[in-house]
């Protein structure tokens, strides 16, 4: 088992805004819902009837952190450098996720949908594409967290999650770590594991000064 030092980035969201091309307004372009009960396609988007939202701030206090960048230029970008220097994420690869380039793809899909929870945050940056990330709520109903370019978002160690693509099919994701990657997922239950239980105590606790928006 990987022995890694559990870190709890303060239950407070980092939010930056997009800008509508043209228009010179910003507008947030996050997007996420309480999932509906349906045991249909996984890429659907899953919306109830009626939609219901969830905030920024709602996922906020579950220890989701977002920041919206600009992916065309993510090989010089200064703040993604800025993130990842007062984060500690020094290790990064790429990640191509499609029929053509991942064997077994259907079955990897199969295994990302599989509720788990790893022992460090996981930290993801979409650069092309779009995808699902789901996580548990307080009352443990899914939350729906739609991801497409220029979103990164990170997920505190100890979140039950999943993951999953839309029916683009595509995605291309920047993977950040601490350290040596460590990739293991611990599918549910983990109510014992040192992880979950920090994460639940944290959850609890809310302790931290908020980070500072963008």
């Amino acid at each position: 088992m990987h022995n890694s030092v559990l870190f709890y980035a303060p239950f407070a969201l980092v939010v930056e805004w997009g800008r509508n091309p043209g228009s010179g307004k910003n507008i947030l372009t996050w997007q996420a819902w309480l999932m509906d009960d349906s045991n249909e396609d996984p890429r659907l988007p899953h919306r109830r009837d009626p939609n219901v939202s969830v905030s920024l701030d709602q996922l906020a206090e579950l220890g989701v952190l977002y920041w919206k960048l600009n992916p065309t230029i993510y090989e010089n970008d200064e703040e993604l450098t800025n993130i990842r220097e007062a984060r500690g994420y020094n290790y990064i690869d790429m990640l191509d996720l499609c029929p053509e380039k991942v064997e077994n793809y259907e079955e990897k899909l199969k295994n990302f949908y599989t509720e788990h929870i790893h022992q460090d945050e996981e930290i993801r940056y979409c650069l092309e594409g779009s995808g699902y990330f789901d996580v548990r709520g307080k009352d443990d109903r899914w939350i729906r967290i739609l991801i497409k370019a220029g979103d990164l978002i990170i997920l505190p160690a100890g979140i039950y999650h999943r993951f999953t693509l839309d029916p683009s099919n595509y995605v291309k994701l920047m993977r950040l770590f601490k350290g040596e990657p460590v990739w293991t997922a611990y599918n549910r239950p983990q109510e014992e594991n040192p992880a979950r239980k920090e994460y639940i105590k944290v959850l609890k606790e809310k302790i931290g000064v908020p980070l500072e928006a963008h």
